[in-house]
């Protein structure tokens, strides 16, 4: 019976996975189970810390937009709740993202759009 030589598939999905971890410190980028082992980690982390940015740029913008009503001397809104459910009534269609940075470049635009929803 003849030999057989196998190992090319395996030596190749290893390689792939290696490629994946070759910046990886210690065992981590050089022992074939542990590569595996964070390979899965890692795609875990990143798909888990993608939902917590969303979620800690979504805190940054009502922290920007609660400061820049706070500054108003005027106090029409004293809250950015009340601000963005008036928005919202009013059919203004403006997500936070779009309100915090017009909060930062134009303060006064900000103020404006609010003076226009209370009348």
């Amino acid at each position: 019976m003849t030999r057989i030589k196998r190992g090319y598939i395996a030596r190749k999905r290893r390689t792939k996975i290696r490629l994946f971890t070759s910046s990886f410190r210690g065992a981590h980028s050089r022992l074939t189970r542990t590569i595996s082992q964070q390979k899965i980690k890692a795609l875990v982390s990143a798909n888990r810390d993608r939902d917590r940015k969303k979620r800690g740029f979504r805190g940054l913008w009502i922290h920007r937009i609660n400061a820049i009503i706070g500054k108003n001397k005027k106090k029409q809104y004293n809250r950015y709740s009340n601000l963005l459910y008036n928005m919202y009534k009013g059919q203004w269609l403006l997500n936070h993202k779009i309100v915090a940075q017009m909060g930062i470049l134009k303060g006064n635009c900000l103020l404006m759009i609010a003076n226009e929803i209370i009348t």
